[in-house]
């Protein structure tokens, strides 16, 4: 491997495709990359629409973008891209992720430097290259891959930036349904991935419980193709709750920022939680806690049964009552929103 002289870089591209979730966690580190290469432009290559995560981000110059395309669009497509890439000189590439696609635009990149995993499958086109280290969140885990540039820090805060007219919208709508001045606990019973979903009878027992046992409004929040996910816990109430309007990444995070917490499956609105600073609960089915929860950072808590068969049971071995026992402890914490 080449030795790393960072004087040689004037321009680096951090690649991360999607989705909101993992995008969001890589701004963790971008302070650190800013403070070690202050007079750098640093862009960032990701898949529409996943770059409204990374919108006025104080530590990015620009957002490349490219859509979501398939077949021999997808062969022209990635040739254009290769070309705006080297027609840019990068000096560095920081290739966040580990799929063949980001492979080859590292190889063809023209970047004097490539940094990516040894897990990589095409790991020889990195010509620098390191091990993950050791499980941990996966926001301080994006940091593993830049010690061989001289990055080893590992104090961070995700961050998103929560436009006024996301707080527009969402107080509008707040005051049409009255509201405003309500308890909110926001629910996520969505996943595009069926193995993270918790038992939507199971969400459906909980939120009647919540409504019944305390003060606190239910809003049902996910993307337009988690929808139907939350029609069907809906449908198995007894209790009424309200369904949030259609909301954008950064919309929802601004719904969060009314919420005292966020109950939802292992996802991208737990990680948008975490960089709004709202508490959450999560629900854990066969992914890891440790890797994906943030409870390292406090105020985010899971739940997670190793002993259960998820492949056949979709309630992860947790049941109504574990969940709102651990609802409870949440709530009666010191540090909990009192309204």
């Amino acid at each position: 491997m080449e030795k790393f002289q960072s004087e040689l870089v004037k321009k680096i591209l951090i690649l991360q495709y999607k989705p909101f979730g993992d995008v969001l966690l890589n701004t963790g580190y971008l302070p650190s990359l800013k403070e070690k290469f202050p007079n750098v432009k640093i862009d960032f290559l990701v898949r529409k629409p996943y770059d409204i995560v990374l919108k006025n981000n104080p530590n990015l110059n620009e957002i490349i973008t490219f859509e979501n395309l398939t077949g021999i669009k997808y062969f022209f497509q990635r040739i254009g891209l290769i070309r705006n890439i080297r027609k840019r000189k990068y000096d560095l590439i920081i290739d966040q992720l580990k799929g063949s696609g980001s492979g080859i635009i590292s190889l063809f990149s023209g970047a004097i430097y490539r940094l990516g995993f040894n897990e990589h499958k095409f790991n020889w086109v990195y010509n620098l290259r390191v091990d993950e280290g050791s499980p941990k969140f996966t926001a301080a885990r994006k940091f593993d891959l830049l010690k061989p540039i001289g990055i080893d820090k590992l104090s961070y805060k995700i961050e998103i930036t929560i436009t006024q007219d996301a707080k527009n919208y969402i107080n509008n709508w707040l005051n049409e349904n009255d509201l405003s001045n309500s308890k909110i606990i926001c629910v996520a019973p969505g996943s595009p991935v069926k193995s993270k979903k918790w038992n939507s009878d199971n969400y459906a027992k909980l939120c009647d419980k919540i409504i019944e046992k305390t003060d606190y409004k239910i809003v049902f929040v996910g993307a337009p193709d988690e929808q139907s996910d939350i029609q069907n816990v809906i449908s198995k109430m007894s209790k009424s709750a309200f369904i949030a309007p259609k909301t954008d990444f950064i919309q929802a995070g601004a719904l969060l920022q009314n919420a005292d917490l966020l109950i939802c499956n292992d996802g991208g609105l737990n990680h948008l939680s975490i960089a709004v600073e709202t508490f959450s609960l999560a629900i854990f089915g066969n992914t890891d806690p440790i890797l994906w929860s943030g409870h390292e950072l406090g105020n985010h808590f899971y739940l997670k049964n190793d002993n259960c068969d998820y492949s056949k049971d979709d309630s992860f071995g947790i049941s109504v009552e574990q969940a709102f026992a651990k609802f409870k402890q949440i709530l009666a914490l010191e540090n909990f929103p009192q309204k």
